[in-house]
């Protein structure tokens, strides 16, 4: 897992983003989830240029694109996938040279826990430089600082807070470029019922925002299905899930979903490998990351399948230029949420561009986003009224031989 040296709040990095990335090694390093030098709702502040202020001669003003999400902790992988996104297109924005300000990147960590959500979200909004930020990751902070940001006029994009209800509480400029879960919970439910043929499925909730919001879509949509459905939850960081393992395979469920996040869920497939089930074992897009296997151990994660919203774009050819940038910046390879990290970004800069002005106001980019249209990597980004996606697509991967490959479109193999 990436590791990354942090300046406490306040302080200002003039280095470019290529001599950050010095500072990450790879995001596949077992066992490293809190090793960060950040132990909280830590922040700072860097120049994404290798042209910016450390040259002395740049007259243009700084404007900075916050990232928020978990950048240390058990589930930081996801968190740092987004981040090196984020500053490769800052860093591209910056060396294009045409912009009338220079782009900075103020980092907020929240390590994925709703209650430290509001205090990384008020370090951004007190930053009058900030202007937009790409986040909140998780579901949890995102719920603890939608609010705040909202009363701040402060455009939030999410490239993956997937709860369904964020987009229904009220928040004016919460937006994200990426499907809920009242969309991947009847797709996991109906890729159950109709392609994996399962009669009866198990699902597990961590009893987290997300988790909860997951697994009730899912199970709303099997029992739609007429598939029997058993639920039962498991709080995140549970020390022993023998007893959750044994429930599960003496269920006789065909299909278990786990509706949580890596570090827990790759715990869970050892215990369940160890209590003998033998049926279809599944996760959401929080598991998705080579740290499940790390955790699980190939011989327990091998075939498990995980249902995301999202794009594996270190894969896909055409997407190539993308993630030749992003290892050269990252030293690693894209991640889950890497591309709409990326694109997420890029719709905010993008507003900026069409605003054409060094100083614009919170509000004039909250606007922007709000009616914006962007051709981004991942998708053509435009947004409902009420800050959704307006694209819909669902993929599922499976873990073979150590790696996690995609099976396709959920819609295309279920024929609908």
């Amino acid at each position: 897992m990436r590791t990354i040296t942090r300046v406490r709040a306040g302080a200002l990095v003039a280095v470019g983003v290529l001599a950050l990335s010095a500072c990450a090694g790879s995001s596949s390093k077992p066992g490293s989830g809190g090793s960060s030098s950040s132990t909280g709702a830590g922040s700072s502040t860097s120049a994404a240029s290798s042209s910016s202020s450390s040259s002395g001669s740049s007259s243009k003003p700084t404007l900075e694109i916050g990232v928020q999400g978990p950048l240390s902790g058990d589930n930081q992988a996801l968190g740092l996938n987004i981040e090196w996104g984020v500053k490769l297109a800052v860093k591209q924005a910056n060396d294009k040279g045409d912009l009338p300000f220079t782009l900075a990147i103020k980092e907020a960590d929240d390590q994925g826990d709703q209650s430290k959500g509001a205090d990384a979200a008020s370090l951004l909004i007190q930053d009058p430089k900030v202007v937009g930020l790409v986040g909140p990751a998780f579901s949890g902070p995102t719920a603890a600082s939608g609010k705040l940001f909202s009363d701040a006029n402060l455009v939030a994009v999410s490239p993956s807070a997937t709860r369904p209800s964020l987009t229904t509480s009220g928040y004016k400029t919460f937006y994200r470029v990426v499907a809920n879960d009242s969309v991947q919970g009847p797709a996991a439910a109906d890729y159950m019922a109709k392609v994996l043929k399962a009669t009866k499925v198990f699902v597990v909730d961590d009893k987290s925002q997300y988790g909860t919001g997951l697994s009730g879509a899912i199970v709303a949509q099997l029992k739609k299905d007429n598939i029997e459905v058993v639920t039962d939850s498991a709080p995140a960081k549970t020390q022993d899930y023998s007893q959750m393992a044994s429930k599960v395979a003496s269920s006789g469920a065909q299909a278990m979903y786990y509706a949580g996040y890596y570090s827990d869920a790759g715990v869970f497939a050892k215990a369940l490998k160890q209590a003998g089930y033998s049926g279809k074992m599944l996760s959401g897009d929080g598991s998705k990351d080579p740290n499940f296997i790390t955790t699980a151990g190939a011989d327990a994660a091998e075939a498990w399948q995980f249902t995301c919203p999202c794009l594996d774009a270190g894969k896909d050819p055409k997407y190539a230029d993308f993630a030749a940038g992003y290892k050269a910046l990252a030293n690693a390879e894209p991640g889950t949420y890497s591309i709409e990290g990326y694109d997420a970004a890029n719709t905010i800069i993008s507003v900026l561009k069409g605003l054409g002005t060094a100083s614009p106001t919170r509000q004039q980019v909250a606007d922007g986003v709000a009616k914006v249209d962007y051709q981004g990597l991942s998708k053509e980004i435009k947004f409902t009224p009420t800050g959704d996606i307006a694209g819909n697509s669902i993929y599922v991967y499976e873990i073979k031989s150590g790696a996690i490959s995609l099976i396709g479109d959920i819609s295309k193999l279920i024929g609908g």
